[in-house]
């Protein structure tokens, strides 16, 4: 690895081979009219230091991929992020990754640009994605200076959409993953969580298909008017 590094400011520092790296990552897709089917999706899910998004650090990603309709196992992503003096904290006590497992992962900027290799220009899915998606980019623009642009969908927006009759408009991902009878083998574990979130969105892009809405445009314009209705009866 170059030994020269770039700094500028409060940004990052960074090799000149990471430079390179994170110049060449993708462009996100633009929308199309292509069919769910035929789209390629990365469910990722985050375990972090806590709930604060502008405090708390990432420390865990776990991410798969819907590729044509289906979960491709050999497309899969999990690391750790090194923190240095990280403590133990009440969300050790749900993600369960030591302080020890911390201080041993790897280079949060290594780490962070692997992944967007990873996810390409993927469409980003997750659930409750609004929490990923801002500690994401905010990692993101800490370690590499780098602006997340990818769009990312809520499945738990998705789910009451296409599934009004389960009656359960607020409910979390054990909810909807017992409605379906889906099996988690690690809550709070990142991987484990992205897979089962993976399988629950699959399920919901069939219904999805089903109502006419087989396409990211078509669900996006039905997502923005739920909005709408929720805001306005509030």
């Amino acid at each position: 690895m170059s030994k020269f590094t770039w700094f500028s400011g409060r940004g990052p520092a960074l090799t000149q081979q990471q430079l390179e790296r994170r110049s060449k990552l993708a462009e996100p897709c633009a929308f199309n009219e292509r069919s769910l089917q035929q789209q390629r999706f990365v469910i990722l899910d985050l375990e972090t230091s806590g709930l604060n998004m502008r405090r708390d650090q990432v420390l865990s990603i776990g991410a798969v991929v819907i590729d044509n309709g289906a979960i491709d196992l050999s497309q899969q992503f999990e690391c750790t992020l090194q923190r240095l003096n990280h403590q133990a904290s009440a969300s050790t006590l749900i993600h369960g990754i030591a302080p020890n497992e911390i201080a041993n992962g790897e280079d949060p900027i290594e780490a962070l640009l692997s992944f967007m290799e990873f996810v390409g220009d993927s469409t980003l899915l997750a659930f409750h994605a609004e929490f990923d998606q801002r500690m994401l980019a905010r990692a993101l623009k800490q370690s590499l200076g780098y602006r997340l642009r990818h769009a990312f969908f809520d499945v738990a927006e998705i789910a009451p959409l296409v599934c009004p009759k389960a009656n359960l408009p607020h409910a979390g991902l054990d909810d909807w993953t017992a409605h379906f009878g889906l099996q988690v083998q690690q809550r709070h574990h990142a991987s484990a969580d992205a897979l089962v979130t993976a399988e629950l969105a699959l399920i919901l892009f069939c219904k999805a298909r089903q109502q006419h809405l087989d396409n990211l445009p078509a669900l996006l314009q039905q997502l923005n008017s739920r909005r709408r209705q929720r805001a306005h009866s509030m």
